[in-house]
């Protein structure tokens, strides 16, 4: 096959891989300026542009509420599985224990279970902390999930780190804490991010959890709050204000991610350090 006819295919492919990728996402943005009869006429090009169901959503009922209740959710989220897992790759990667790669073996199962297998045994430990209806329900809930994939993916790349780096601290007196904080940390950005950004949005997108420990409208939310926005009467569904709510909640995740998009890279592609 000529190298012309596979670099047109190369390119054509990645041009439906972008469409199909990006094409949801823009006509939601479409449908949401529109708004009456013009939600349901299909257009592929802005024909319409009218601000009334970004008021709705933003002015309102509580959605901005629902919009600082994830905020809140996905930021201690973030924080408490990376510090947690920073903690524990420099114990799994540097110091040597029996059973260390079955605990790791361990840690990586715990995430593959699915939330339904364990929506249960979930919900009577928020009952029995008394954290029913409270963000700090959220909060347990998706630590379970986040920390394991943190814990494996910092103790990867630490374990990558130059042993040279931690002999010279240690030389120089440094205690175990003051290596992780000030030695390995700075080294870390890249993977950090990385796992910061992806615990960040699967807290941020949760659903299952956020519907069964929450039931009222002030602690929910971002994605239970728009599956529950509800019409003028019970047989009509609001497109329009359901749509302008999924593009409020999705570009400040666009935006996280282009502006650490080459932190993103690094950090996948990390393990090539070798000491």
């Amino acid at each position: 096959m000529p190298a012309f006819v596979k670099r047109t295919a190369f390119y054509a492919l990645v041009v439906l891989i972008v469409l199909f990728s990006i094409f949801p996402f823009y006509y939601a943005i479409l449908t949401s300026f529109k708004s009456g009869t013009a939600l349901f006429r299909v257009d592929y090009l802005p024909t319409d542009f009218s601000l009334a169901n970004y008021r709705d959503v933003l002015v309102n009922g509580v959605f901005p509420l629902n919009i600082l209740n994830s905020v809140i959710v996905a930021f201690v989220v973030v924080a408490i599985s990376l510090f947690l897992a920073v903690t524990a790759a420099y114990a799994l990667s540097r110091i040597e224990f029996r059973g260390r790669g079955i605990l790791l073996l361990t840690i990586l199962a715990v995430s593959m279970f699915p939330q339904i297998a364990v929506l249960a045994g979930l919900f009577e430990l928020v009952r029995l902390f008394g954290l029913y209806n409270s963000l700090f329900s959220l909060i347990l809930a998706y630590m379970i999930f986040t920390l394991p994939f943190t814990v494996w993916v910092l103790t990867t790349f630490m374990r990558d780190l130059p042993v040279e780096i931690e002999e010279a601290a240690i030389v120089d007196g440094a205690k175990p804490m003051t290596i992780v904080m000030k030695v390995f940390l700075p080294l870390m950005w890249p993977a950090l991010v990385t796992t910061g950004l992806l615990a960040f949005i699967a807290a941020w997108n949760e659903f299952l959890f956020a519907l069964t420990f929450v039931s009222s409208n002030d602690t929910r939310t971002v994605p239970v709050a728009i599956a529950l926005l509800s019409g003028a009467s019970e047989q009509e569904i609001p497109w329009g204000t359901i749509m302008a709510a999924s593009v409020v909640v999705t570009v400040p995740l666009i935006v996280l991610v282009l502006i650490f998009q080459r932190k993103i890279v690094s950090g996948l592609t990390a393990g090539g350090v070798k000491g």
